[in-house]
């Protein structure tokens, strides 16, 4: 049974999309960058939702002249094709209906945005190290598949391989909404290769994601920058520990420091250690939205609280649990080759049902 409770909401969308769509074309809503924006991501959620709804009111139609056609029609194949039709559409209707609930819930804004990757070895010495270099390895993986840009800024390389820090940029549409789930404790059980007596030890990583702050976000002066230079550490052949690239910017007002060295070139590396200077300032604020609805989502309790523990990978079982949703599976080989989808589809399926269940629409 249709819910004509929903279409009532239509023509109202419908109007503001139209609306919308009329403000994006002007020239002075254009030369406002961060209302153009704004507005440009206010369109797209609204050409969904009017689209869904579109899909709706013809599942409501088909129905209603199929039972138009069981009322009047006598030809036996004429009534089972309307039959068909109907069973078919009133199959279709409630994931349709729960798809326009969903687009009806706003959106975290930030979710469309790119997002800084960060991954800290916590507790286990050399061990912890070498499974942040395996979670590295897993996220690479993984914005492989998706088609992501993945942009290493800064680097501590652990004494044993692996990584005691590492940093990086993720390009692509929809990335921080994807890996946001990621942020929290990932703790590892396995028989560490510096173990000869065969026991299992428990380690941990620390995974930080951050939206990426646009330029309109954040008011940097460059008054509140100190900006020093210095010989890079890591890999990059002769220029290294003889060409002054590497960047280390102290942002005075907050206290907040950034360092990247990747790149040979200062210029470079400076640009790429403003982006995320900015996203760092960006997120202070940012963090108070989480902490505020953390309370109220299972899901996102690691953004609350990025000291929670939120997955444990099992060697010697083959298994994953995270424990966010208690969810348990056995394939820890091919999520640890990036295949983190079906983790990630669940926790958003758990969101989106803690969403509904606040909105209460």
């Amino acid at each position: 049974m249709a819910d004509y409770s929903l279409l009532e909401k239509y023509e109202a969308i419908r109007y503001r999309f139209e609306e919308v769509g009329s403000q994006i074309t002007d020239p002075g809503v254009m030369s406002d960058m961060k209302r153009y924006v704004k507005l440009n991501q206010e369109y797209k959620r609204l050409e969904s939702l009017v689209g869904a709804f579109k899909e709706y009111k013809a599942l409501i139609e088909n129905i209603e002249t199929g039972k138009e056609m069981l009322d009047t029609e006598t030809d036996p194949d004429l009534r089972e094709m309307a039959k068909e039709e109907i069973d078919s559409s009133e199959a279709m209707i409630p994931k349709k209906e729960q798809e326009i609930r969903l687009l009806l819930v706003p959106a975290d804004p930030e979710d469309g945005k790119n997002a800084i990757l960060e991954i800290r070895a916590g507790t286990g010495g050399d061990e912890a190290s070498l499974f942040a270099g395996d979670l590295f390895r897993m996220y690479s993986k993984f914005c492989e598949r998706k088609g992501w840009r993945l942009e290493v800024t800064n680097t501590s390389e652990g004494t044993s391989g692996g990584y005691k820090e590492i940093v990086a940029k993720v390009s692509g549409e929809g990335v921080y909404g994807i890996l946001k789930y990621e942020s929290g404790v990932h703790r590892v059980q396995r028989v560490p290769q510096t173990e000869t007596q065969g026991r299992v030890h428990t380690s941990a990583a620390t995974v930080a994601v951050l939206p990426e702050a646009e330029e309109f976000d954040v008011d940097l002066r460059d008054a509140d920058i100190r900006k020093d230079t210095y010989c890079s550490s890591g890999p990059g052949g002769q220029s290294v520990n003889t060409t002054y690239s590497a960047i280390r910017l102290t942002h005075i007002p907050t206290g907040i420091v950034v360092t990247c060295q990747d790149e040979k070139s200062q210029l470079k590396n400076l640009a790429k250690a403003m982006v995320e200077l900015r996203t760092r300032i960006y997120n202070m604020e940012y963090q108070k939205y989480i902490d505020a609805i953390a309370s109220k989502r299972k899901t996102m309790v690691s953004t609350g609280d990025r000291s929670a523990k939120i997955r444990t990978y099992n060697w010697p079982q083959g298994r994953i649990t995270d424990h966010r949703i208690n969810l348990t599976i056995y394939n820890l080989q091919a999520v640890i080759n990036g295949d983190l989808d079906e983790i990630i589809e669940k926790l958003m399926v758990e969101e989106n049902s803690e969403r509904l269940k606040e909105a209460e629409i």
